[in-house]
């Protein structure tokens, strides 16, 4: 995919406080507070900033199944090929790889092991980082 730019005093006006400290500030959203924790319809989800496709619902997981107490935000076992960038994350004091938009940059999650996904991989993601785009 190809990089974008982005305007940040243009999202600050765009993206409401919490989404804006989410998308690209690192935070994270208070569980089972998002809109996607469970999945609502088919269709691909697209990053909130640059509105890039990141996820299918196909990929979502049920998000109160995760046997590695990653439960209350929306989980998937894989991301659109492209879609996503990986870096180390050792704030907190823990060892994460988090998520990134591969177009823009923004902050979408992190990423864990999880035996019990068919591909052994937790997208964890933010709700406020996404919007669906319903088939």
């Amino acid at each position: 995919m190809d990089k974008k730019e982005v305007n940040e005093e243009e999202l600050k006006q765009r993206l409401t406080p919490e989404e804006y400290a989410v998308l690209r500030g690192g935070q994270t959203e208070t569980p089972f507070s998002g809109k996607f924790v469970q999945k609502v319809s088919d269709g691909t989800y697209r990053c909130k900033v640059c509105n890039s496709p990141l996820f299918t619902t196909e990929t979502q997981e049920d998000a109160d199944a995760s046997p590695v107490g990653l439960q209350g935000w929306p989980s998937f076992n894989d991301a659109l090929p492209g879609a996503i960038k990986m870096r180390r994350d050792t704030s907190l004091g823990m060892e994460r790889t988090e998520l990134l938009c591969a177009t823009c940059d923004s902050h979408l999650g992190h990423l864990f092991d999880d035996p019990g996904t068919q591909t052994g991989k937790h997208y964890c993601i933010n709700s406020v980082c996404l919007n669906l785009e319903e088939k």
